[in-house]
């Protein structure tokens, strides 16, 4: 089977997303993902971008804001949803590639 250039990254959902630094999460295959903090209609969403960055460039602590606005990871359950570390369940309502970008949006579902 022929292998994918480094560079290339299958579109697939992420299984587990960990917090290494304020705004950077990183993957089951140490791939890092920023994230953006939204409200649209009252609605908190979540906007993650895969971007590559250099393990020296992220600090290995995280800092209070993070921790206590974001969780310190997801990891994916039921499908197309992803549970967190807070108990709260998140459905992905967007993913693609933008501009070579890997992105994703989820959204709180209200009942968490």
């Amino acid at each position: 089977m022929a292998e994918l250039p480094s560079g290339v990254h299958l579109a697939l959902h992420p299984l587990c997303l960990r917090i290494r630094g304020p705004s950077v999460y990183e993957d089951e295959h140490q791939r890092t993902w920023l994230h953006l903090l939204m409200e649209t209609g009252g609605v908190l969403q979540v906007r993650l971008r895969q971007e590559d960055i250099p393990s020296g460039h992220i600090a290995l602590t995280t800092t209070p804001q993070t921790s206590s606005t974001m969780p310190s990871w997801w990891t994916l359950q039921f499908g197309r949803r992803y549970l967190d570390s807070m108990r709260r369940i998140w459905r992905i309502v967007h993913q693609g590639n933008e501009n070579g970008v890997e992105e994703m949006i989820l959204e709180l579902m209200e009942y968490s």
